[in-house]
């Protein structure tokens, strides 16, 4: 059975071209021009991954607000913002609200397909993970077979890309992973600056649970490591 995609542009011709380039690799795609709809089909069923516009007609923060609806539903179902904003504040505020990548429209179809693609490895990956793959790090469970983390037997909500970049910290605690092997390890190619986002959230997630969380060591210059 196809992929499910929902594609959320309000511009109906670059909506239907990229609509059709996904459609050509396999996947079935979803289209809706404003928030109403989307929200409407996202309450119906969700789909496998979604791509979101964020500003929609006259709401400029639409996008936003779908992914705060998409997230309240599923911590783990991947999200693509394609959007001609590429400000800091606007990527740094999508990530921030849980995507798992953040693209501008001048971005190619190749490059576009092969980012869905990842976020779909990475998927396949979790779902044919031996089933007794757990870690345990003192307070941490992350059980990759059912993409669970635990800290003091409470359960952090982690997306998808939160959940690789975690996954690669503590499978050798104590060791420095740079920024190139966060990416690797969680399939996506993006800047510093993204990584760090991502981090950060990482991070803050913890601290909701226990505000003296303070395992992820920034190496200056280097990268992270989950600290014994």
């Amino acid at each position: 059975m196809p992929k499910q995609i929902l594609l959320v542009e309000d511009e109906p011709i670059l909506c239907e071209n990229y609509a059709s380039s996904i459609r050509q690799q396999g996947y079935e795609v979803i289209t809706c021009n404003n928030k109403q709809d989307a929200l409407a089909k996202i309450k119906q069923a969700l789909p496998d991954l979604a791509i979101l516009d964020i500003g929609l007609g006259e709401e400029a923060e639409a996008g936003f607000d779908l992914c705060r609806e998409i997230r309240s539903l599923s911590a783990s179902l991947p999200v693509i913002f394609l959007t001609a904003r590429d400000s800091d504040f606007d990527t740094i505020s999508g990530l921030r609200l849980g995507a798992d990548d953040y693209l501008g429209k001048d971005t190619s179809m190749p490059h576009l397909l092969a980012r869905i693609a990842a976020l779909f490895r990475r998927i396949q990956a979790l779902q044919t993970t031996n089933d007794s793959e757990q870690i345990k790090q003192g307070a941490l469970l992350l059980d990759a077979s059912r993409f669970q983390v635990e800290w003091n037997r409470e359960v952090i909500d982690l997306s998808l890309t939160e959940f690789w970049i975690l996954h690669s910290l503590v499978k050798r605690v104590g060791h420095v992973k740079s920024r190139e092997q966060l990416m690797q390890d969680a399939s996506i190619v993006v800047d510093d600056g993204t990584i760090t986002s991502h981090v950060k959230r990482i991070r803050r997630k913890f601290r909701e649970h226990d505000p003296e969380f303070d395992f992820i060591e920034t190496v200056y210059g280097v990268g992270y490591r989950w600290k014994t």
